[in-house]
């Protein structure tokens, strides 16, 4: 078990590793886009997390770079050099961005499905 100290961390990348984003390659993306972090020594200032459900699952695979709040769209383990050059650049992956966080809220990007809003019983049924 590791404390990492984050102090010279910029990016802190979210990658859905939920039921839906498993089925097309969520691992894979994140071996992936670790591999490319290690290769480029960036370990420092990109912390990367593999976490559960993010609810974009028809956006899959999601990954989340904070604290841009940029929510990014159908990667895939070939598009991890590309997602890394643009994090090392400080530029938006802009070709996969489903949402951007504009000070106040999440805009989505034209194209992306609006999904369903959210209410007591649906989050109830998909909370368990």
């Amino acid at each position: 078990m590791a404390t990492w100290d984050l102090q010279t961390t910029e990016h802190h990348v979210l990658i859905c590793n939920g039921g839906s984003c498993n089925q097309f390659g969520a691992e894979e993306l994140t071996q992936a886009i670790r591999s490319e972090i290690s290769r480029r020594e960036l370990d420092g200032t990109i912390h990367t997390t593999r976490t559960r459900c993010n609810g974009r699952c028809h956006d899959k695979c999601v990954v989340i770079d904070y604290p841009k709040g940029i929510w990014y769209k159908d990667l895939k383990p070939e598009d991890a050099h590309l997602f890394v050059d643009s994090l090392h650049a400080n530029e938006n992956f802009s070709t996969k961005i489903s949402h951007s966080f504009n000070g106040e809220v999440f805009e989505r990007s034209t194209g992306v499905v609006k999904g369903v809003a959210k209410d007591s019983e649906k989050v109830s049924k998909v909370s368990k």
